[in-house]
């Protein structure tokens, strides 16, 4: 600087959501299915009842979409289906491998920025239920 300039700053505020817009998490809570999963003799030789709970950060959205048309928005129905799949494909001795299978499955889904995933073990104990819940990407 020379002397007599003079230096200015600026101050931006916060970028704040406009009001058109809202996070927005697509979440599927209870879903029922069997899956072969598990190391125990019984457990290798039929599925059993498994529960998942998955919760998708799709980040900011525009309140109301563009347009009324599913195409444009990511379909649950698909999201559903992945999660049986991803489940169901082949036998898998851990809990921990097969909720880490899911949750980078529903990572790559488009505009997914985040997944909590919950996979519980239904009956394997008679006295209380075994789940393994994690959370990637970003929150």
């Amino acid at each position: 600087m020379t002397p007599g300039s003079t230096l200015t700053f600026s101050i931006q505020p916060a970028r704040t959501m406009s009001k058109s817009f809202g996070r927005q998490t697509l979440t599927l809570t209870g879903l029922r299915f069997d899956a072969s999963l598990g190391i125990l003799e019984f457990e290798k030789t039929a599925p059993q009842p498994i529960q998942v709970d998955a919760e998708l950060n799709l980040g900011e959205q525009a309140l109301l979409p563009h347009d009324d048309d599913i195409h444009r928005v990511l379909d649950y129905r698909k999201v559903r289906q992945i999660i049986i799949n991803e489940c169901t494909a082949e036998h898998v001795n851990l809990l921990e491998t097969l909720i880490g299978k899911l949750a980078n499955r529903l990572l790559q889904l488009p505009g997914v920025q985040g997944v909590r995933v919950k996979i519980a073990k239904l009956e394997i104990f008679d006295d209380c239920e075994v789940a393994i819940r994690v959370e990637t990407g970003q929150w």
